[in-house]
């Protein structure tokens, strides 16, 4: 079994694989002040609820945008798993080809999405992300990584509106049953949700124009459910698209 590890601003999505088969699946929050003993033991219980030792996992691998947490999480799998972990980054094996002016500056979660979608549905393709950022990552048809957009995120915009705005309250993220509200929560709510839709939609056409192509539209991260059933252009949703990515690029860097 492998441990894959994806670290984002808000949440560590963790995932325990035997072979290709995803066993179990964790969602924690993210703490820049936890130890490699606090993420230790709080990996030890998930694990001993399900029934899995820590002895068990032949391998870690960790993509991270959070870099503060790399070197804890090193500490951690050396301590509490015995293992040294693959970390997504310069130098390792994706099977992508990255066109960015600057590989360096892109985040290791849009690489992990990128190869994963590859994988699963070929090129020419966009990986839309509902992250912490709302991201739009391109691939031709050669697995060329092209770039992408970066957004605002859902839960990033409305807290600012929360915050900025003095009379507006702090709202539930839910679909409302029209879009026009008639009330401040229901107008808030249409402007996020059906917002954001068409804000997916008109940045995905203009990547279409640019790429001159027909593309697979893939949405994947924590609110991707919630916002693509709203949109005309995303046709696939894969909540752990990067899980599935961390264990193929696993797979690649296996000597």
């Amino acid at each position: 079994m492998i441990l894959v590890v994806d670290v984002g601003n808000t949440n560590i999505v963790l995932g325990v694989y035997r072979g290709r088969e995803l066993l179990h699946h964790y969602r924690i929050s993210t703490s820049r002040q936890s130890t490699e003993d606090e993420y230790g033991v709080l990996i030890y219980n998930l694990f001993h609820m399900k029934g899995i030792s820590v002895h068990q996992i032949e391998g870690v691998i960790i993509s991270s945008v959070v870099p503060p947490l790399v070197r804890v999480l090193e500490q951690m799998c050396a301590k509490y798993i015995g293992k040294k972990p693959i970390l997504v980054g310069p130098g390792i094996k994706t099977g992508l080809n990255l066109r960015y002016e600057n590989p360096r500056e892109v985040g290791a979660d849009r690489i992990v999405n990128a190869v994963a979608a590859v994988d699963q549905f070929k090129g020419p393709l966009v990986v839309v992300d509902f992250g912490t950022a709302t991201t739009f990552d391109c691939i031709d048809g050669q697995s060329n990584y092209l770039g992408g957009v970066i957004v605002p995120g859902i839960g990033i915009s409305t807290e600012a509106l929360y915050q900025r705005a003095s009379k507006l309250p702090r709202i539930e993220l839910e679909k409302p049953k029209k879009v026009i509200g008639r009330n401040t929560v229901h107008a808030m709510q249409a402007g996020i949700i059906f917002g954001y839709a068409g804000q997916v939609d008109g940045i995905v056409e203009r990547i279409k124009q640019e790429m001159g192509a027909e593309l697979k539209v893939i949405a994947t991260g924590g609110l991707a459910e919630l916002i693509a059933g709203e949109t005309k252009s995303i046709q696939e949703i894969c909540p752990l698209l990067t899980l599935e990515g961390l264990r193929i690029i696993y797979e690649r860097n296996q000597d």
